[in-house]
Formats: structure tokens, sequence, C-alpha cells
């Protein structure tokens, strides 16, 4: 069971698992929220003390200043944390989320303990728009489902409770609105914004990367042109949704990490 709150109206909404150990820092992917973490963090939260975000633009976090470029998020969560007293932490996201914590890793190296990275953004130019597009549109549940299907596996069916959640956040007034702008920020001209190979490899911190070989969304050959400081384990079948395909392939990546930091 989380504990989770809403902060002031310039703040970032968060759910937080465990009470003591080190910290993880959790960012979801584009559209989602952060109680897709819930089963994972559930599972990490033994003597860690997870931290998870809707990110701006995003759920509660919907109204948060200058909601929309990446570049907002990487400081407003970082300054989140240095409010929150937290100089050092672990660190991990999905899709849009893991191009924000690469950012973060690169802004701020010595705050970073690891970096786990799933399916992220930012690693060559090539992404699936459309289906961005058709996901920011999505909001009945059966939209959703329709949505997150077209960016899972062939035969993977998202959980009720992320569908439920997920339709709940797009009555939001302005929802909608604002993932149409945040994807076309993310899908300019066609293509993503890449990330520096240089920055990146030089990152001092542990990095992983858990990639799907049949994503559709980000495909799978650019998990093999990243930095060789990355660790890269291939999750053989699996589509962009690896939070909800394959949860313990992730929960596995951020044991290593918690339990590497633990010595």
């Amino acid at each position: 069971m989380s504990d989770h709150q809403a902060l002031a109206p310039r703040s970032l909404y968060v759910m937080e698992w465990g009470k003591s150990g080190p910290h993880l820092v959790l960012l979801h992917g584009f559209s989602g929220l952060a109680s897709v973490w819930a089963d994972v963090a559930a599972a990490v939260s033994h003597n860690t003390r997870i931290i998870a975000y809707d990110l701006p633009g995003h759920g509660q976090s919907l109204t948060f200043p200058g909601a929309g470029p990446v570049q907002l998020a990487v400081g407003a969560v970082l300054d989140d944390l240095t409010a929150r007293g937290i100089a050092g932490f672990h660190l991990a996201g999905h899709s849009m989320g893991g191009a924000i914590a690469s950012l973060m890793a690169i802004a701020a190296p010595e705050r970073v303990r690891s970096l786990a990275l799933l399916a992220p953004g930012g690693m060559g130019e090539e992404i699936n728009g459309p289906v961005l597009h058709n996901f920011a549109a999505a909001v009945t549940e059966a939209e959703l489902k329709m949505a997150l299907s077209a960016m899972s596996a062939p035969g993977a069916a998202p959980p009720d409770t992320t569908l439920a959640a997920l339709a709940e956040s797009r009555r939001r007034a302005g929802q909608s609105a604002m993932l149409e702008t945040i994807a076309a920020g993310i899908t300019r001209g066609g293509r993503q914004g890449v990330l520096s190979k240089d920055q990146l490899a030089a990152l001092p911190m542990p990095l992983r990367v858990l990639w799907g070989t049949r994503d559709s969304v980000l495909p799978f050959a650019q998990a093999l042109q990243m930095p060789g400081a990355f660790e890269l384990d291939a999750v053989e079948g699996a589509g962009h949704m690896l939070i909800e395909e394959a949860p313990e392939r992730v929960t596995g990546m951020l044991l290593r990490a918690v339990l590497a930091d633990r010595g």
C-alpha cells in the first residue's frame, strides 16, 4: 500500500512506497501516471524508499506551470527532490520518462547513484508518432485499451486498474489537449530529438537498459546503438509497455540497482 499525497498547486504529485533504505525515483512514460509503477514499486520497496511522480502535464500534475517540454520536467523533478532533502538517488524511467531520467543524470551525475531505462526516448530519431497521438486522444477505457494494445506485443492486455486510472485522469479538464501538445513536441516533424551519445557514455553511475524486441513505438534497433557502458537486457517478444508486459524483468533490474548500492 502506498503513501501518496497531492502537494501544493505549483508542486508535482507523488506516490511513495517504503520507509527506509536508498531512494529510488520512478518516472512514467508519455500519457502515463505514477500509479503505473504500483505493482513493481511494492515488490521493490523492502528497505527502499520509492518516489514515483505524475510528470508535469500528466494526471494530478496537469497544471504544473510550464508543463510540456522535457527539459521543464528535468528541472521540476530535480528541484522537487532537492526540496525534499534528497541528495542522492537511484533513477529509473520508461519511454519519455527514460529520456527525462537520462537528462537528469547528465545534468546532475553526482546525485544519480544508478540509471535504469525502459525503452527510453531519445536514443534514435525514429518514433511511431501516430501511435502516440492515438494514445493522447484516447479517453474511454475501451479507447485506452486499443491504444495500449497497439503499443504492446500481440496478446498483451493492459491491467484493468491501469485502464481505470488513465480513464479517470482523462476526465480532467484540459488533460487531452495537454497530451496532444506534449505528443506534438516529442514527435516534431515525425522524428524525436536524440540525446548526446557522448554525454551518455560519460555518465559515471551504473547504467542499465531494458527493451522489448517487438517494440512498435521505439524500435529495438535503438537499443543496439546505445553506448557500450549500458548493460542491455533484451526482453524477447515484448512490446513497448514493459511495466505491464514484463513486470518481473523490470523488478529484477531495479532490485539489482538498489542491492548493489547496499553492497
